[in-house]
């Protein structure tokens, strides 16, 4: 199961095993879904967004930061470290579909948007320039959260297909602000 194919390039062991987080802790945590649907939601992120990523920049060049979040990866991504006491992690599962098709006891979604989603970037390649070659080439993502020039982007794939964009003030709130000309090329 750990080298299961999600797409031309990568594996879900990939996919669930590349947080410095997981690294870190990778003898307390499971890092793999529990659910059925995740996997066919992280195939179809693959097919549909990474793959045609990976076919034109090559994989040498696409760096994966942040795949699949699983319950175990969720618990210790919400901790402190506890030398430096900075959060391991920040994570919104409700909202950021890392956490895909996975459930809570009580049996609903960590996140209702379902779909699958990652972060990554291109080794020596800004990120500005990226989210302009995703757009142009009109991939249909679900969300897309630009985070800085030289910073991994978070993109999803989900059944909404919105094409919705984001970036983030130097404090962290979410906006739209700066991004107008993207918003515009989204459609």
């Amino acid at each position: 199961m750990l080298d299961f194919s999600l797409g031309k390039y990568l594996t879900l062991e990939d996919f669930c095993t590349c947080t410095k987080t997981y690294q870190k802790h990778i003898d307390q945590i499971n890092p793999y879904p529990k659910n059925s649907d995740t996997m066919q939601a992280l195939q179809n992120l693959n097919q549909f967004i990474i793959d045609p990523i990976i076919d034109y920049f090559g994989k040498e060049q696409f760096k994966l930061t942040y795949g699949f979040c699983s319950y175990d990866l969720k618990k210790y991504l919400n901790q402190k470290d506890p030398i430096t006491g900075i959060k391991n992690g920040r994570i919104d599962p409700s909202r950021d579909q890392h956490m895909a098709h996975e459930t809570k006891k009580n049996g609903q979604y960590y996140c209702n948007r379902l779909g699958a989603s990652c972060d990554f970037l291109i080794i020596n390649y800004p990120s500005d320039e990226l989210v302009e070659w995703i757009l142009n080439q009109k991939l249909p993502f679900d969300s897309l959260y630009f985070y800085g020039k030289n910073r991994p982007i978070h993109i999803s794939y989900g059944s909404q297909h919105k094409r919705d964009i984001w970036t983030f003030t130097n404090t962290g709130v979410p906006t739209k602000k700066g991004i107008e000309n993207w918003i515009k090329k989204r459609v």
